[in-house]
């Protein structure tokens, strides 16, 4: 994977091999781990977790063990963007045999997998469970012209009032309401789709579902009224599954094709990636903010209730659901994908300077250049990123040349002036005041953006984990087989103890 892989709501990342120290073959991690499926938009990876509770004194320890990484992405297909799911699975298939094999040598038994992918997208089923199509990419522009048909039946303030959900063209209900005909269908987000065709069972995760813009943010349950103002089939979505509980169990073929016992549970996870992530920030107390940065950055606040006044819906926020029925108050701004789209660009035309190179190039610019609003949607689709940031900083009354190096700190500058503005917008909304800014995922990796965060936030960073989405995925299906034991609290404090953290202090301009 690369620097900046993940999704609409993810910072998944590649993971290095087994920490070093750890001990496969007795002692510490002897005995049960577990799998995690760990997709992003451009690349995923089945990656072995090993949990172990600590004793006295001891906060308990994790390490992952990356044992399969493919690639990942969307293609042009009967009409539109969509994800090559057929291939997408067959690699999911071939890590899971990876994981039994590697387990297996080791000793070791696998407890249970667990699924996180990014939020929104859909498969189709019929009724006999066969997929219809490849599931479309929310990157495809069909549901922008969905957006008037469903706001012409259901007034915006009342969607939000009853979702809580940050208004994006792409949720699923826009989608949806573009599909021809679901009549005999039914829909399963993409995590849930894999654990259908893991264990013949299907069920949506709470933390996915409440992504869709048809989950009713204070009750925790599907708002059916939207589903029929809509026209669409009350069963549409199977029922729902709270992270910890168990999916089902594998289907003897997908035994026999991945090696594994037919007894080995899948387990709902966070499997929206950045609930996940969230669930594996490493903070102290609750007067934190978080960024989950990849190619979307996820910035924002845990809450014990949504928050959902016409204030907060005019400043676009999310009340999306956590682990152990927490609030994700978080709003969507642009991510590392503006860089990763320059660097392939870039690369197109013969300029081979590393991330590194850049990011060092860029540090060395004054403070004060141009910046753009990252998350505009001008920048959601791919092809010649860089012009495209120029064109926006002239239509500032800027100028932004075509050197590499200033168009890298353009993105970071902005980047990090977006994460401020929501910081200080969700304090003042939710009322949760902010002591210290947690970065997690790939952006954790980015020195030069961490440090210009904290300059922006006037507060300190605490960058890492990168690998937060697969730990938390790791954590909830530890806990689900009784491995490890407590609330978020106990979690993290275990992802404390497990990984090397780096802090930041905002520095005098």
């Amino acid at each position: 994977m690369n620097t900046v892989p993940a999704a609409p709501d993810g910072a998944s990342v590649d993971t290095a091999p087994a920490t070093a120290g750890t001990v496969f073959d007795g002692g510490l991690f002897a005995g049960s781990v577990f799998a995690a499926v760990d997709i992003g938009a451009s690349s995923g990876r089945v990656i072995l977790g090993r949990v172990a509770e600590g004793g006295a004194g001891s906060e308990g320890k994790a390490t992952l063990e990356t044992v399969h990484r493919f690639p990942n992405g969307v293609v042009e297909s009967d009409g539109g963007l969509r994800w090559d799911f057929d291939a997408l699975f067959a690699e999911v298939l071939a890590g899971l045999a990876a994981a039994a094999r590697v387990a297996g040598e080791r000793g070791e038994t696998i407890s249970s997998i667990g699924i996180d992918t990014w939020a929104v997208d859909y498969g189709l089923v019929n009724a006999a469970g066969d997929p219809t199509a490849q599931p479309f990419s929310y990157r495809d522009d069909r549901s922008r012209g969905a957006v008037a048909q469903v706001h012409q039946k259901l007034d915006p303030a009342r969607l939000y009032a009853t979702t809580g959900l940050q208004f994006l063209q792409f949720n699923t209900i826009y989608q949806l309401a573009s599909e021809p005909d679901l009549a005999g269908l039914q829909a399963l987000l993409i995590p849930d789709l894999i654990a259908f065709l893991l264990t013949g069972v299907r069920r949506t995760e709470a933390t996915n579902a409440s992504t869709t813009g048809l989950f009713d943010a204070v009750a925790g349950e599907w708002a059916t009224e939207f589903l029929a103002a809509l026209g669409l089939p009350k069963k549409l979505f199977p029922p729902l599954i709270q992270p910890g509980e168990t999916v089902g169990t594998l289907l003897p073929g997908i035994a026999a094709r991945t090696g594994l016992a037919r007894a080995t549970k899948v387990v709902a996870v966070g499997s929206h990636d950045t609930a996940s992530a969230v669930a594996a920030v490493p903070a102290e107390h609750g007067n934190f903010a978080y960024i989950s940065s990849g190619t979307w950055s996820l910035v924002g606040v845990e809450l014990p209730q949504p928050v959902l006044t016409e204030a907060s819906r005019q400043a676009n926020f999310t009340n999306e659901r956590g682990v152990d029925g927490t609030i994700r108050y978080l709003r969507n701004v642009g991510g590392l994908w503006l860089l990763s789209e320059c660097q392939r660009t870039w690369a197109q035309r013969g300029y081979t300077a590393t991330l590194d190179e850049l990011l060092t190039a860029a540090a060395a610019l004054p403070f004060g250049g141009p910046q753009i609003n990252a998350d505009d949607p001008y920048f959601i689709a791919p092809d010649n990123m860089p012009e495209r940031i120029r064109a926006a900083v002239r239509n500032t009354g800027a100028v932004l040349t075509d050197d590499p190096a200033g168009i890298t700190r353009c993105i970071l500058d902005s980047l990090a002036a977006g994460y401020a503005r929501t910081i200080a917008d969700a304090e003042r909304l939710a009322d949760a005041p902010v002591d210290v800014v947690h970065i997690v995922g790939g952006g954790s990796q980015n020195r030069l953006l961490c440090q210009l965060t904290a300059d922006a936030t006037e507060k300190r960073v605490i960058a890492g984990p990168v690998e937060a989405t697969a730990l938390g995925n790791v954590l909830v299906q530890a806990r689900a087989a009784g491995v490890v034991s407590g609330g978020l609290a106990e979690l993290r404090a275990l992802v404390r103890g497990s990984q090397a953290l780096e802090s930041y202090q905002a520095a005098l301009v």
